[in-house]
């Protein structure tokens, strides 16, 4: 798991597909579902790990770019 991409795929295989049209709610709705899952035991520590790191990421940097509007 390398992208957002690829966090949306291991979502969409427990049938959950996020698009509020807002990026950054986007990504943080991603890190709840994820969370829920891992809480239910249904991916592995290092998958959720993985997953949230990347959102985190991603979140960190859309959050920097908007500071600097």
């Amino acid at each position: 798991m390398k992208s957002i991409y690829d966090v949306q795929q291991l979502l969409k295989q427990y049938g959950t597909i996020i698009y509020i049209g807002d990026r950054l709610a986007d990504l943080e709705l991603m890190e709840s579902e994820l969370s829920d899952l891992y809480q239910a035991k249904l991916i592995e520590p290092r998958e959720y790990s993985t997953a949230l790191l990347i959102l985190r990421h991603e979140i960190r940097f859309l959050r920097e770019e908007e500071e600097k509007r």
